[in-house]
Parts: structure tokens; sequence; C-alpha cells
């Protein structure tokens, strides 16, 4: 049940058996059981009590907001292409899920030294990704451009998810998590990306000319649908939160990218990711890589599950909301 801390308490049997399966969650995600919870002391690149913390402690905005991300990523051309061209996704997708889910959770939690260890080997790989668009447009991975924007689709997907499926975030609470974030953009080489809301809105009005459709972001949807993304237990969520990745997109991308009634969530299947995001914000996974980063820097193991005064603005009036663009 919901306590006023707003975490909530299982039964010891069922507490048991959702760790068990978060773990197994996190191994087939990350492919590896990385050990967040040490060395003992050694702090991340953000803050426990950054809005980011907050955000990424939630396995269902975290995968939502990738694929929204991705889906960004792969309507402009030049970054289309250079993931498309030089990773295995196309034929090890699971894999590529579990290095990007790693890397992102390396960021926000890791201590410092590692996260700081696997920042430099991303920007090396970058330097040797280079060639031509199938248009013929040139890129290369180290353009500033890009990064931005690889960064503010991040930025976006992480931030919409959480605010459209867990809570509402205030505008000073999406401005922080742009603030928070900037010194961790500029180690990756996104020296432009954006310090606010109103920066990303600015982003997304620069990049409308360039984003279009390809078949390639048909495919990767179709890989999605297939790859065992979720363990077993939870592999019917794996389509409705696919759907809900695609409501988000702001709806002219999604007209560009002709992703139509298909993508659209049912009633019923809204209310269960709601009520599956709801959940898993307000439930202590102590095999987490959030509750891990908690116990390696003194903190209760429930730190991030406390409700506070920040969320009550979830109850914003219709008027308050953030526009959708």
């Amino acid at each position: 049940m919901f306590r006023d801390s707003g975490i909530i308490s299982l039964p010891r049997p069922l507490e048991r058996r959702v760790n068990t399966l978060a773990q197994s969650f996190m191994s087939q995600r990350l492919g590896s059981q990385m050990d967040f919870s040490t060395p003992e002391g050694e702090p991340a690149l953000l803050r426990p009590n950054s809005v980011t913390w907050r955000i990424f402690k939630n396995p269902v905005a975290l995968f939502i907001g990738g694929v929204t991300a991705v889906l960004l990523e792969l309507a402009e051309p030049r970054v289309r292409d250079a993931i498309w061209q030089h990773s295995s996704f196309r034929s090890l997708a699971l894999r590529r899920l579990q290095r990007t889910g790693l890397a992102a959770l390396v960021t926000v939690y890791g201590p410092r030294s590692k996260a700081m260890a696997m920042i430099e080997d991303v920007v090396r790989m970058h330097g040797r990704v280079s060639g031509r668009t199938s248009e013929g447009e040139p890129y290369h991975a180290t353009d500033p451009e890009l990064l931005d924007w690889v960064q503010a689709t991040a930025e976006f997907g992480f931030m919409e998810a959480y605010h459209i499926y867990v809570h509402r975030l205030h505008f000073f609470e999406r401005d922080a998590m742009f603030a928070e974030a900037r010194p961790v953009a500029l180690l990756y080489g996104a020296v432009g990306a954006p310090t606010s809301q109103a920066e990303l809105y600015a982003r997304f009005d620069v990049m409308r000319q360039r984003l279009v459709a390809s078949p390639i972001v048909s495919e990767f949807l179709e890989i999605m649908e297939e790859v065992p993304a979720l363990p077993g237990v939870a592999r019917p969520l794996q389509w409705p939160l696919l759907k809900a990745a695609v409501e988000i997109l702001p709806q002219w991308v999604r007209k560009r990218l002709e992703l139509g009634d298909r993508w659209t969530l049912k009633p019923w299947e809204r209310t269960v990711v709601k009520t599956t995001a709801a959940i898993c914000d307000r439930t202590v996974l102590h095999s987490s890589p959030a509750v891990q980063s908690c116990r390696r820097l003194g903190l209760s193991e429930n730190y991030l599950y406390r409700r506070t005064a920040s969320e009550t603005c979830r109850h914003l009036p219709p008027c308050a909301r953030f526009p959708r663009f």
C-alpha cells in the first residue's frame, strides 16, 4: 500500500519476486550486473538530489524515453546513417540496447572515475565514425551540431516520458535538469546542447527542416517489436511501451515520420503504462543502479523514493501544463 512517504510497501514474498524480476530486467538490459555500490563514498557526476537522479530511477520512463530519443535521432539523416552504418543494431539489437542503457546509467549514477573513463571511450569511438548519408551528405560523429541534437533528443525523451507517464514536472524542474546535464554534455562534446526548456524548443525549430521520414525508422520499430528487450514475464508490456514512446513525439515529428494510428495507445494501454510506471516509481528495488548508488554514498535505500515538495506540481491545472510542440 502507499505510505505517507509515497513508498509502496510490498509483502515480503512479493517484494522478493519483484526484486528478482528487476535483477532479471537489469541483467537483460545491461548485459552484465555492474556493481554501482562501489567504491564506497565515490561521488557521481551528478548529485543525488538532482532531478536527473529522480527521473532515471524509473525503468519505465527510461525505456519509453530512450525509444523516443532514438526515433528523433533517426529522423536526422546524418545521425541516422552514423548509427545504422557504424553500429551492430540491425544484427545485435539487444546487445546494442544493453550498451546504450548501461552508458546512460553509468553517466548518471556511476562513480565519477568509471563514468569519466566510459565517456572518454565513447568520445574516442565517435572520432572513428564518419561517412556519407544515403543521400550523399557527409557526416562525422564529432560534429557539434549532431552531438547537440543527440543530447537534446535524450533530454527530451527521458524528461517527457517521466512528465507524461509518471509525474508532471514543473518548469523549474525541467530547467534544473538541463542545468544538471550541461557539464556532462560538454564532456561528450555537445557544446551547444540546450540549457533550458526554451532552448530545447529553439533546437527543435532549427532542426525542423532537417527531420525526414526513412525506411530505417520503420525497421527500427520492427526490430524493437521483436527483440526481447524485457524479461519474459514483462514481455506483454513491450508493445504498449513502444506506442507510448511514439505518442510523446512532437505531433509534427510523428506526422513527418508517418507514424499513424497503429502507434496510438488505446485507453486501457495508457492506463497500464501509467500504472506500471507509478508502481516502479514508488517501489524500492534493491538491485537497481539508483539504490546501489545511494548505498555507495551512504544514503538510505529509499532516498530517491520519498515524496518531495516539488512533486505536488503534478497536480497543476491544465493551464499550467507544458505546451506540446
